[in-house]
């Protein structure tokens, strides 16, 4: 009697996580077609993207009155009007943050509020904007508890905004015939061949090559199909914390990805600065010509994990041609100077001199 009552439960939970599943999937394709803006031409306003520049782009977000204009105005050289009452700023703001040689581009985004999705407040906008940053800086009031983080969250995750996440492993190419061919290397537990299935014929799609390589959700199977889902680092910053409790302070600087701070105070922000460098994931590597001593005070500004030809053709376009060898100083290499090629993965503050043919 037991065992059937087991196989009759495994059952009914498989059949509902099959049908949420379903569910999850047309949900998705009703929401992108909701938040797609209006074909009729409306009112034109005040431009509002700004031109990219410098060496990295962070997006500030938060809810009107959590401090992101006084954080624009301590953190640049950029006056950013700052006052007690709510849309104070309402519109983008650029500044540059100046650190360890590197100029990082900081906006400042007018208000988000609850249904920025669908386009309340300027939201789409505000959104848009968010989704060309490399990080994100929400700024949150730490005397308000949870409820903006959550809401927040909520609303960049409907408009495809995955914060602290990675793209899901999972192998998705669409054909012209030959049917479904569905594979895994690793056991499911959340997708079947059945629901993988039913959700691509949501999208009217009924040929493709599926390979899961990790055990992925429905949601993260629904991403890989739509494919306009954007993945980027966040750093959840609560502000005003001279106004709590030290133990809650505590509690918030524990938290995954967070930063407490004070702008009216000015506490903590060289740790925001520091931690900020590390999301960006940026490197400083110094030049140096043959028997001269390097260049420190002219950094050349790179992504972790850059190569020497990728140093190569931030210098000039036609140096990669002409490279015979290089000669590193510093952590990525056994010994100093170590004679490397274009492939050599530099490391931050490291010393390159190039030797062309």
């Amino acid at each position: 009697m037991s065992q059937k009552l087991d196989t009759v439960n495994k059952l009914m939970k498989a059949t509902t996580e099959y049908h949420l599943g379903l569910l999850k999937a047309k949900l998705a394709k009703y929401r992108a077609q909701l938040l797609e803006p209006s074909k009729s031409a409306g009112p034109k306003g005040e431009g509002f993207d700004v031109m990219k520049s410098g060496d990295a782009r962070v997006a500030l977000i938060g809810f009107p009155s959590v401090g992101k204009s006084t954080f624009l105005s301590l953190m640049t050289s950029t006056a950013s009007e700052a006052a007690s009452y709510e849309f104070t700023t309402l519109t983008c703001i650029p500044g540059v943050i100046e650190y360890k040689g590197a100029n990082i581009q900081l906006l400042d985004l007018p208000g988000i509020i609850e249904g920025a999705a669908q386009g309340k407040g300027r939201g789409r906008q505000v959104i848009a904007v968010a989704r060309t940053s490399d990080v994100v800086i929400m700024m949150l009031d730490a005397t308000k508890g949870d409820v903006q983080r959550t809401l927040l969250e909520k609303e960049l995750e409907s408009v495809g905004i995955r914060l602290n996440r990675t793209k899901p492993n999972i192998y998705f190419k669409p054909k012209k015939g030959g049917g479904l061919s569905y594979n895994s290397t690793v056991p499911l537990t959340h997708c079947s061949e059945k629901l993988v299935q039913l959700i691509l014929h949501e999208y009217k799609i009924f040929n493709a090559e599926v390979l899961f390589r990790e055990d992925s959700t429905p949601d993260e199977f629904i991403d890989v199909i739509v494919g306009n889902r954007v993945y980027m680092p966040c750093l959840y910053v609560y502000n005003k914390v001279d106004q709590i409790s030290i133990e809650e302070v505590d509690r918030l600087a524990r938290r995954p990805h967070s930063v407490v701070i004070s702008c009216g105070m000015k506490l903590n922000l060289d740790y925001l600065l520091e931690t900020l460098w590390e999301y960006l994931a940026l490197i400083c590597i110094y030049t140096k010509k043959r028997g001269e001593r390097p260049d420190f005070n002219d950094a050349i500004i790179m992504r972790r994990g850059a190569s020497v030809e990728h140093v190569c053709h931030r210098i000039h376009r036609t140096l990669a041609s002409q490279f015979k060898y290089a000669l590193v100083w510093g952590t990525s290499t056994k010994y100093s100077p170590q004679r490397v090629g274009l492939t050599h993965i530099m490391e931050h503050e490291d010393v390159i001199q190039i030797v062309k043919k």
